[in-house]
């Protein structure tokens, strides 16, 4: 993945990877943001759990209604108050929500 072109998409304040347990292996920060390496593996560690959290409910209502098509599930995002994540794979982008275009975002990281 090119952390730095993902550095081009809307509103991207930060890019980064990370490995299945959560831990950060690379990024890129745009210079001035607020963000921290340490913020960014943080939220690596978020974005693993909470991919975990909606495995487990895609299983779940599959199992229990019989439809089916809402696994493997590979990306979300979640929004925040200024800033959001959108995630797919062991890549993301930390966007800000007033210049984000999150469809650009998950085909970038579709794409990458």
């Amino acid at each position: 993945m090119n952390l730095d072109k993902m550095m081009d998409l809307p509103g991207a304040m930060a890019a980064f990877t990370y490995s299945d347990k959560g831990d950060l292996q690379a990024h890129v920060l745009r210079e001035g943001t607020e963000l921290t390496p340490q913020v960014l593996d943080l939220l690596a560690h978020s974005c693993v759990a909470n991919l975990a959290i909606a495995n487990m409910e895609a299983r779940g209502w599959e199992a229990v209604t019989g439809q089916g098509g809402f696994q493997p599930l590979k990306g979300f995002s979640v929004v925040g108050l200024e800033w959001s994540v959108v995630v797919n794979g062991n890549c993301g982008v930390v966007v800000r929500n007033r210049d984000a275009d999150y469809e650009a975002a998950f085909k970038a990281l579709q794409a990458a």
